[in-house]
């Protein structure tokens, strides 16, 4: 592999890249002033690079476009997205809330500096265990999935708690199924007929306040219809004072997607609630994926080729550092970084063994030699937050890239790691 001469990239994929992407005299991929394969060489691969700049200012870009439809609007990171201190830190400094769903959630918001009062708790099925630990962090707001969560905060003692009620509007939005979850029949909220009851019960109670509703229909949404009959809905319920509409906005992984901008997204958004339920209430919106996924690209080298009816491009990753392809059906673009000439198609794969470790299908790369590197854009949603140690695979360390430098925020794990937890007697003689 020469890394010497001039590259001619396919500009067209640049696209896909972090906003501060660019060539340098050699043709060879810039992020936040990081030349890729120095960032490779440095820290290894599997790698998840993550362009600092881009996350700063899609946060801008998110609460410029909310405050500028409607002055009382919150945008709270949906931290499940990328639950990682680094990211959320980021996002804490530019004045944005989180919205957490566990216990781990928690104490990652919170070791990165977010404002308590800016944290919301979901989860359909939280523990007494979380809910205290949410109590006495001071969260600003706790997320009522069902009658079991106010049994719980009335036997652990919590006094006017604010709170917001989650309505299942019962609309199904268009997206892969495992990202719905406001249709009829999902796990998450109360169905729309049982509402009134528990918010009687909520407003009865001295362990909460009841704030407003709470909906989210899912994730990566590419139109917004589904929002309508889903506002509408939820003001057959009467008027509060908060209505969170949740996160769900898509972005665009390939040529072919067709995405509403942030801006667009905050305008169908405010336009529906000044319509249905009023201009003088708070609006909290909760992006994740759109708030993350152009920050980050995740580095492979390339380990083995096999040629024949299908060529193969097997790299140093796969499933347990990327689950969106096999669970989501996600088509991610891949970008050759020391490579060169007509693109061909293959299979690019990763190590895992199943069949299903497949990362993108018909993939449109130059001819791939063993030690070629391969960049995979738009990784920054889901694919930290599924990590697994599959066969064993270790995983990827975080490294941030921003004004020339990189610098490790999570560094990779280590085999002692991976056996830290295990308790044998052979180890334990090994131990000793």
């Amino acid at each position: 592999m020469d890394t010497g001469d001039s590259m001619a990239i396919d500009l067209s994929k640049i696209a896909f890249l972090p906003r501060s992407a660019e060539l340098d005299l050699d043709g060879r991929v810039l992020v936040g002033g990081c030349r890729l394969e120095d960032v490779a060489e440095r820290f290894g691969t599997p790698s998840f690079v993550v362009d600092e700049l881009d996350l700063r200012e899609t946060a801008r870009d998110f609460q410029e476009a909310f405050l500028s439809w409607h002055a009382p609007s919150r945008v709270c990171f949906a931290s499940k997205a990328f639950p990682c201190t680094a990211v959320v830190s980021v996002f804490a400094e530019q004045g944005l809330g989180c919205d957490i769903a566990g216990r781990g959630e928690l104490e990652i918001a919170l070791a990165a500096g977010m404002d308590p009062a800016a944290i919301v708790v979901h989860g359909n099925a939280k523990t007494e265990e979380e809910l205290a630990a949410a109590l006495e962090a001071g969260v600003g707001l706790i997320v009522i999935d069902g009658p079991d969560d106010l049994t719980r905060l009335e036997r652990l003692g919590a006094l006017a708690q604010p709170v917001l009620l989650r309505v299942n509007p019962g609309v199904q939005a268009h997206t892969h199924a495992a990202l719905a979850t406001g249709h009829a029949g999902s796990k998450f909220g109360v169905p729309l007929e049982a509402a009134p009851a528990l918010l009687r019960a909520l407003g009865r109670s001295s362990a909460v306040a009841v704030r407003g509703l709470h909906m989210h229909l899912g994730s990566q949404l590419t139109d917004l219809e589904a929002f309508a009959p889903a506002v509408e809905r939820l003001a057959t319920l009467g008027r509060f004072d908060v209505y969170d509409f949740g996160g769900g906005l898509g972005v665009r992984y390939g040529p072919g997607d067709r995405v509403p901008s942030i801006e667009q997204y905050a305008e169908h958004l405010v336009g529906l609630l000044h319509r249905h339920l009023g201009r003088e209430v708070e609006l909290v919106v909760e992006p994740g994926r759109s708030l993350v996924a152009s920050s980050t690209l995740t580095l492979y080298r390339v380990v083995t080729v096999k040629r024949g009816t299908t060529t193969f491009v097997a790299v140093d990753g796969g499933m347990a550092d990327n689950l969106e392809p096999s669970m989501y059906g996600t088509r991610f673009t891949p970008i050759a970084l020391t490579s060169d000439g007509p693109e061909q198609s293959c299979e690019l794969v990763g190590r895992q063994c199943e069949t299903g470790d497949v990362l993108v299908s018909g993939a449109r790369l130059p001819e791939q030699q063993p030690g070629d590197l391969v960049a995979l854009a738009l990784t920054g949603g889901y694919c930290y937050s599924l990590l697994s140690n599959y066969n064993g695979a270790l995983r990827p360390p975080v490294v941030f890239c921003a004004s020339g430098e990189a610098s490790v925020r999570v560094r990779r794990e280590t085999y002692a790691e991976l056996l830290a937890r295990d308790i044998s007697p052979i180890l334990e003689e090994t131990q000793s």
